[in-house]
């Protein structure tokens, strides 16, 4: 059978830890919206999905810790309670990662996407844990670091998943190329953070005022174009920096299950 040409898309990993890749902050904007308006329906109900599997879990857990009020309270509990949910919770939350990825290269997403990398669940599990830790421990040394730290590492997920990278090796490299652009970065999550801010500005004005209905449901709506451009920009980010390798017949019948070599 004949081999399936293979298309590099975008930056990649040894040009990003260089810093031989560029960024545009309003085209990624306006790209990434774009793609929001076309497949925010996908990343919605795949972040629903990751809520209700959280939810449980953490009923569940706090359950055998005594109840939720108590887990909470407690700071070994409520630590421990984080921990479980995170490792639970990640291996599914990289699918609506990789949703923002694939909707960067043109490829249609289903919910269903986020059971689809379990096989490099515990790897992910566990990305998501020490990036978790280290942004902690950053934002207790005055901020700063764990803002650096927060940015900087959030496009580890993805390494771990589509480059096949083991978590220290991901969070090393993801240090490394983003610290050329980091500033271009930030900015992009701060609009988004500030969208966000924006958008819930209501919900305080109202209260528990006869309003406060409306203003939830208008925050909701807000959320749900500005949950999956956070999802569609990264995947941009990801993308720019470190590129994808694509085979041509996947890519042309849009089958997110063999588009990505390994």
């Amino acid at each position: 059978m004949e081999k399936l040409p293979v298309i590099k898309v975008g930056g990649s990993v040894e040009e990003a830890v260089k810093g031989e890749y560029s960024l545009d902050v309003v085209a990624i904007l306006k790209e990434a919206w774009q793609l929001t308006l076309k497949s925010r329906m996908s990343i919605n109900l795949g972040l629903l999905t990751c809520l209700v599997i959280g939810m449980l879990v953490s009923i569940i857990v706090s359950s055998q810790l005594g109840g939720i009020e108590v887990a909470i309270q407690d700071q070994q509990s409520a630590t421990l309670l984080n921990i479980i949910v995170t490792l639970v919770v990640y291996p599914f939350i990289v699918g609506v990662e990789m949703m923002g990825v694939f909707h960067s290269v043109g490829l249609k997403t289903k919910p269903k996407l986020i059971f689809g990398f379990f096989k490099r669940g515990s790897w992910v599990a566990v990305s998501a844990l020490l990036t978790s830790t280290l942004v902690t421990m950053g934002l207790a040394l005055f901020y700063i670091p764990g803002i650096f730290l927060a940015v900087a590492l959030s496009l580890v997920l993805p390494l771990v998943v589509e480059k096949q990278m083991s978590p220290l090796k991901a969070i090393t490299v993801s240090i490394q190329a983003t610290r050329f652009q980091w500033f271009k970065i930030f900015s992009i999550y701060l609009i988004l953070a500030l969208a966000v801010m924006v958008a819930a500005l209501p919900v305080a004005a109202a209260g528990a005022s006869e309003l406060g209905f409306v203003a939830i449901a208008f925050f909701l709506f807000c959320l749900a174009y500005l949950a999956p451009l956070f999802y569609n920009v990264k995947g941009i980010l990801y993308r720019e920096i470190f590129g994808l390798q694509m085979q041509a017949e996947a890519q042309k019948n849009n089958n997110t299950n063999d588009t990505f070599s390994a």
